[in-house]
């Protein structure tokens, strides 16, 4: 149907969001080799040919492909990241890794150390991420050629950059409690409920460019099936007679039509919907090249949330926001005096 809603590019805007960041994920340790990408997969094959240097140390390709699985953690289970993601996952792996090392040499300027049971205790965290003793040596083997002392310092890396971060930013991001409230009351639009309704369609579609005879067949299609749809009691039975009769796309869901807000739908289902009760099915009503009957399942009037409701997901959102802006101000801030060369 014209007026049917679709969740379209959420998935590369989450991943473009993630690339526009600085380091907004914990601080890459380690992961297990990536394997080589294949056919329709961005081709890059991890080796220690340098991709930046910040000051005077050196940043690999391996480093590179760590950081981006980081990002893109479904890439060891497709075996690679698309081609069409990878040049963002590859920016934003890029600002994350170059945002560690300085950061990590910030705490190493800082003399600040790891208490050796800190250590031992991230350690063997590790290793029990693998299924047996057997797959933590075969990847001790790959990746640090058997030496404990090269695990120990990426452990001791990791975590000192987790310290620095912790002083830096995560302690300054804590937001009160009034804050929380004072940012509801100055943005009541953020916390205003539409009006919605939840309803299911049984739907007669009419062909493009249709005859004046086929509508009326259309018409008298979906008006045959009306008795059906109104002896129905309950959303199961309107469910499963929607998925045998009705046409459009919606029939594979039981006609069922997610919470959508008014203002997303057309006028006339607006105003047959706004005079049903919950339980009640609609004459048949056209709508662009389609006639359909109304279920209405439920209906939200607009309304304001409540504090009390939100308080606990806005906290975690104002905290976040603080967080990726002393992340950025802390990078901003480590550059000012890094030389950094890129390739």
């Amino acid at each position: 149907m014209s007026w049917k809603c679709t969740a379209c590019g959420l998935f590369l805007l989450a991943v473009a969001t993630a690339a526009g960041q600085v380091a907004s994920h914990a601080p890459t340790v380690f992961t297990q080799k990536p394997a080589s990408y294949e056919d329709g997969l961005a081709p890059m094959t991890p080796t220690d040919k340098p991709v930046a240097h910040v000051n005077g140390t050196v940043l690999t390709e391996a480093d590179l492909v760590r950081e981006e699985y980081a990002i893109f953690p479904y890439a060891r289970q497709h075996n690679g990241i698309p081609k069409e993601l990878a040049p963002q996952i590859r920016d934003g792996a890029m600002k994350m890794m170059i945002f560690e090392e300085l950061v990590y040499q910030e705490a190493l300027r800082r003399k600040m150390i790891v208490p050796p049971a800190r250590m031992q205790q991230a350690e063997t965290d590790f290793q029990k991420t693998f299924a047996n003793p057997e797959d933590f040596n075969a990847f001790m083997e790959d990746e640090f050629r058997g030496s404990r002392q090269l695990l120990e310092e990426k452990i001791r890396r990791s975590l000192l950059i987790d310290a620095l971060l912790k002083v830096e930013v995560q302690s300054r991001s804590l937001v009160s409690a009034g804050e929380v409230r004072a940012f509801y009351d100055k943005n009541p639009e953020r916390f205003h409920i539409p009006e919605s309704y939840i309803f299911q369609t049984i739907t007669v579609l009419v062909p493009g460019k249709a005859t004046a005879e086929q509508v009326r067949e259309a018409r008298e299609r979906a008006e045959k099936e009306l008795p059906q749809a109104r002896a129905t009691k309950t959303n199961d039975g309107f469910g499963l007679l929607a998925e045998k009769i009705s046409d459009d796309d919606y029939r594979v869901m039981e006609g069922q039509h997610q919470s959508t807000p008014a203002d997303q739908l057309p006028p006339q289902v607006v105003s047959v919907l706004a005079k049903m009760k919950v339980g009640d099915v609609s004459d048949v009503v056209e709508v662009g090249q389609a006639f359909t009957i109304l279920r209405l399942n439920a209906h939200t009037p607009a309304g304001e949330e409540r504090f009390d409701d939100v308080k606990a997901q806005l906290t975690k959102q104002l905290e976040q926001s603080k967080t990726n802006q002393l992340r950025a101000a802390l990078d901003q801030r480590l550059r000012q005096s890094a030389r950094i060369e890129e390739p």
